[in-house]
């Protein structure tokens, strides 16, 4: 089938993700490697979907739920060179960086823990990532108590002084 369609995440709550798109088949094991190293008490899980050679989903984690729900997320999207990363006890904000700085890594499309859908177009043998929904379209602007609540909330959780 062909044309625009959008394909809805799956994660457990209280999971965030990182969806992004890379050009190799190493990937899988540096990205590990980049939550390992900087988040030892990462629970997590990678896939990878290959867009050549044996176009296999590679995937690594330490946890068999996280493992499970990444692959079908990365066969639901059905595009070649995407990953998926599904987080656990750790923000993206902890290790986002560092997976920009993969050099296998050329975008990331999501960083996140709100509802996620993903554009996507079908042509042929093939699909690419047009775009993403993330989370949901803002209801108004922040008031005065808006702005303290979200500076308290960051220095409350750590990410400001």
């Amino acid at each position: 089938m062909e044309g625009i369609e959008t394909v809805k995440i799956e994660f457990p709550e209280g999971t965030n993700v990182i969806l992004g798109y890379s050009h190799f088949i190493k990937t899988v094991e540096d990205l590990v490697e980049i939550i390992r190293t900087s988040r030892p008490d990462a629970i997590y899980a990678v896939a990878f979907s290959e867009a050549s050679g044996d176009r296999l989903i590679r995937y690594e984690g330490n946890d068999k739920e996280l493992i499970d729900k990444s692959i079908e997320n990365i066969k639901n999207i059905g595009a070649g060179h995407t990953f998926l990363i599904i987080l656990k006890n750790v923000f993206p904000i902890a290790i986002l960086n560092q997976i920009k700085q993969c050099q296998e890594v050329g975008r990331i499309f999501a960083a996140t823990a709100n509802p996620l859908e993903v554009v996507i177009y079908r042509k042929g043998e093939g699909a690419g990532i047009l775009g993403v929904i993330d989370g949901f379209t803002p209801l108004g602007i922040e008031k005065e108590p808006d702005r303290e609540k979200r500076r308290d909330l960051l220095r409350k959780i750590g990410y400001k002084n």
